[in-house]
């Protein structure tokens, strides 16, 4: 999953780019554009309302597995593309749960505790 999410900012990052880019040269603001037609305002507020839950999500889970910087992505979102900043987390989260770097145990910190799921029929 972890390469899998990574391959998923990357391509959020170019395709988004792509289009910033070419955006740039033509009159208008970006916002404005976003919400030029009913059809871009549709996709311009659903962008926006996952957006935003991606955020809350990236700071709560963040804090919750001890990954310090997450935070970060929030304002660098606003920059690059939410498409590149919560894949990038969601890999970046995969590898802390795995055991990565930096893990939650690895310096003595455990994650919050959560129920214990065992199979039916077992103890």
């Amino acid at each position: 999953m972890r390469a899998f999410y990574a391959l998923v900012a990357v391509a959020g990052l170019v395709g988004t780019w792509w289009f910033n880019l070419q955006h740039r040269g033509s009159a208008g603001a970006f916002v404005g554009a976003v919400f030029a037609t009913p059809a871009s305002s549709s996709i311009g507020v659903d962008v926006l309302g996952v957006a935003v839950a991606a955020s809350a999500f990236v700071v709560v889970e963040g804090r919750r597995l001890g990954m310090r910087w997450a935070w970060v992505l929030v304002p660098l979102s606003a920059v690059t593309a939410i498409a590149f900043t919560f894949p990038l987390f969601l890999a970046w989260r995969e590898h802390r749960l795995a055991g990565g770097a930096g893990a939650p145990g690895a310096a003595g910190r455990e994650p919050a505790a959560g129920p214990v799921l065992r199979p039916p029929g077992r103890r």
